[in-house]
This record gives C-alpha cells, sequence and structure tokens, in this order.
C-alpha cells in the first residue's frame, strides 16, 4: 500500500472523518437516550455537529502563566491518538490481513493517550482546579489500566496471538465462561475510560466546574469534546473485535448485523449505567478497580490458562 493510500485512509475511512462523524452520532444516541430516561425531547440529530462547529467558531483563550505550547498540543494529542487506533481497528475488522505482529499492543497504547492529553492539558493551565482534576484522572487511570489489561488477555490466550487479526478470526470468546466475565470487567473499565457517570470524577462539574476542561475554550475545548465522542464510538466496536470477533467477521450479513447490535448493546448498557447511577469517589473508584474488578479479570486470566492447557494435553493424548 501505498503511502497516498495511507494517509487518505488516516484522513476519510476508516480514520478522522468515518471516525468523527460515527462518534458525534453515537453522542446524540447518548444524549438522546438520556432525555428519553429523563422524559424529554432531546436535540435533533445534527445538534453534536452543531455544537462541535460552534466550537471551533470562537476564541481560545490562554490561562495566564501556564505552558502555552503544551496546553494548546494536549488536545491534538489525544484526537490523533483515537483516530489512529480507530484506523487500526477498522483495518483488521475488515481485512483481517492487514494486520501486523503486536497491533493489540499498539492500540491499548494509542487508547490511553486520550487520558494522558487531558493530564497534560490539565498540569499545563496551572490552575489549582484543573490540576486536581488531572490527579484524579491519574489515579483513574492507574486503577483502571489494570484489570483492562487482564481482561484483554483472555481473548489473547484463547487466540493464541496478539495480532488483531488472528483475534477478530477466531472462535468468539463471548461464548466462554472466561470470556463473558472478561467482557463484564471491561465494560466497567470502558465506562471508566470514558470518564463518565460514575467515574466522572476528574472533570466533576458540580465540584471542580469543570475540572480539567476549566480552562479550555473555543477549538481546544472542540477538540477534547469531539476526542471523547469518538471514543464513545471506537471503545464499544473495540471490545466487540476482542470478544465477539470470530462471530462478527464470519462471511454474510447476519454476522455484521449481530456485530452491530453487539455494539449497540454496549452503547446503551454504558448510557443507562450513566443515568441510573451516582459519582462516586476518587478513592472508592481505585479500590472497585483494583478490588473486586481486578480479581474477575485474574480469575479469568487463570480460567482462559486452564482452558488453553487442557486443550493442549487433549490433543497431544489423541496424537
Amino acid at each position: 500500500m501505498s503511502g497516498a493510500e495511507i494517509f487518505l485512509e488516516f484522513l476519510l475511512f476508516p480514520g478522522l472523518l468515518f471516525t468523527a462523524v460515527a462518534g458525534l452520532l453515537t453522542s446524540w444516541v447518548d444524549r438522546k437516550v438520556t432525555a428519553m430516561v429523563q422524559m424529554r425531547v432531546g436535540p435533533p440529530l445534527l445538534q453534536p455537529f452543531y455544537d462541535i462547529r460552534k466550537f471551533f467558531i470562537k476564541e481560545t483563550c490562554v490561562p495566564e502563566g501556564g505552558a502555552v505550547g503544551l496546553f494548546l498540543a494536549a488536545p491534538l494529542i489525544g484526537f490523533a491518538g483515537v483516530t489512529l487506533a480507530s484506523m487500526i481497528l477498522w483495518r483488521s475488522l475488515l481485512n483481517t490481513e492487514a494486520t501486523f505482529v503486536g497491533d493489540l499492543i499498539v492500540l491499548i497504547y494509542l487508547l490511553m493517550m486520550p487520558a494522558l492529553a487531558v493530564i497534560l492539558g490539565s498540569f499545563a493551565s496551572r490552575n489549582p482546579l484543573a490540576s486536581i482534576g488531572g490527579s484524579r484522572e491519574i489515579k483513574l487511570m492507574i486503577a483502571y489500566e489494570l484489570p483492562l489489561v487482564l481482561a484483554v488477555l483472555v481473548p489473547v490466550i484463547q487466540a493464541g496471538s496478539i495480532r488483531l487479526g488472528d483475534l477478530v478470526s477466531s472462535p468468539a470468546p463471548a461464548g466462554t465462561l472466561s470470556g463473558v466475565l472478561a467482557l463484564l470487567a471491561a465494560i466497567a473499565c470502558m465506562q471508566a475510560k470514558l470518564t463518565i457517570v460514575p467515574f466522572d470524577m476528574p472533570e466533576a462539574e458540580t465540584e471542580l466546574s469543570g475540572g480539567v476542561f476549566i480552562e479550555y475554550s473555543g477549538p481546544p475545548l472542540g477538540m477534547y469534546k469531539l476526542t471523547r465522542a469518538m471514543m464513545l464510538f471506537t471503545l464499544p466496536v473495540f471490545l466487540v473485535a476482542l470478544f465477539f470477533g470470530g462471530w462478527v467477521s464470519a462471511g454474510g450479513w447476519l454476522p455484521k448485523v449481530y456485530g452491530l447490535l453487539a455494539w449497540f448493546v454496549l452503547v446503551a448498557l454504558t448510557i443507562v449505567l450513566r443515568n441510573t447511577t451516582p459519582r462516586v469517589r476518587t478513592e472508592q473508584a481505585v479500590r472497585f478497580f483494583l478490588g473486586p474488578v481486578s480479581c474477575v479479570a485474574l480469575l479469568d486470566v487463570l480460567l482462559a490458562l486452564a482452558g488453553w492447557l487442557s486443550c493442549r494435553i487433549l490433543s497431544k493424548t489423541w496424537r
């Protein structure tokens, strides 16, 4: 593949334009379902696009005394990370051969970049409330990344590969006990990775007046909002690829419908949790992820290893 083709993929499909549009539509679903829960009409379909356009035509205010370069570059770092992650993920779903060994590790790192960008931007602003939000983001990130990686290990063990193409084309882990438990742990981590209720402590509008975003305005704030919408679309796709890949990648249109349904269920579950649970304290979130969620994820890994070893023993016995 030539450099021009790769650039077009990054710019159009399955990169920037596709992920941005899909993310904004997903954010509309989020707001519409939230309105239904609260017995409101909700926004029109194009309202998220109008909101982003509004941010990009407003003035950018830079805090006095802050690290201006890092303050302005941080939103671009997160935006580039989620765009590249979506591009790698969709290439593996559309063509399992168009992947490389270890791309799963690269994808995990890229999905960490939006949170790292928020941390960098909050501390670069030199605002006390933003710094508190940034410290909360660090604690939350340390807490949920461990069980998330453990949950991702279950499909890796069952497929015997860290290549996304192999993971997508292998039997779906969601059909096993360890896969179901790992999926539940990953859903909890996804809620925290999106920093939405009950894990929205870094911005906590009622406590920190926006926290990490308090000094942002104009296009940089719009970039953060767009990145979050893209993450709301990309993370459920990531879980569908890992835990339902063997079913989604099969031939015919029915598996594709099944994959879309699985994605919608994950998004709907995220929205329902957001609207039915209260915000937890930072120490409660840390205890939750490093305690029960990590224990469940570790149990999943042990179950997956036990299944893998039993398959190896049985295969040698039959030989």
